[in-house]
């Protein structure tokens, strides 16, 4: 039972980041704001949401959320606000414009890349095997090779 309950507050945990007096009092505000907050990168845990983070900075980040919502923003305006001051690493999953989308595209390109070297090595080496081209030794080679391995 002790377990189960172990478990169960591990798992529930990062249900717990957002403090009862960061909560608005509308509820509809509340629930944009959690939406958003999903969104957005701790800048001290790396890959966690601002939502599910225990961090001061996090906390801050959920605080200047909440107040750009109160103070009218539409969400794109609140997060662009927040880009805006803390860049745009800040966002959970960036944006693929601009310099971002070289970005995006590197990898696939120098998978792309790899491909068709691969391809092509291969492609060589098969056509180099069919043709029949192999190394023949001569007499005097033969002779030579037969003396290395006796001795």
């Amino acid at each position: 039972m002790k377990r189960l309950i172990l478990i169960l507050s591990l798992i529930a945990s990062p249900l717990f980041a957002v403090q009862p007096d960061e909560v608005l009092d509308d509820s509809v505000l509340e629930q944009r704001a959690r939406d958003l907050s999903t969104g957005l990168r701790c800048l001290v845990c790396r890959n966690e949401s601002i939502d599910e983070s225990n961090a001061e900075l996090a906390r801050d980040l959920r605080l200047l959320l909440r107040e750009r919502l109160v103070a009218g923003d539409t969400d794109q305006e609140a997060i662009a606000f927040i880009v805006d001051r803390y860049g745009e690493y800040v966002l959970l999953k960036p944006t693929t414009s601009g310099s971002n989308l070289m970005l995006w595209l590197a990898g696939p390109i120098m998978l792309l890349i790899a491909a068709a070297l691969g391809w092509s090595f291969l492609h060589k080496r098969s056509q180099v095997q069919a043709s029949g081209e192999k190394d023949k030794l001569t007499d005097a080679e033969k002779e030579r090779l037969r003396q290395i391995l006796e001795d």
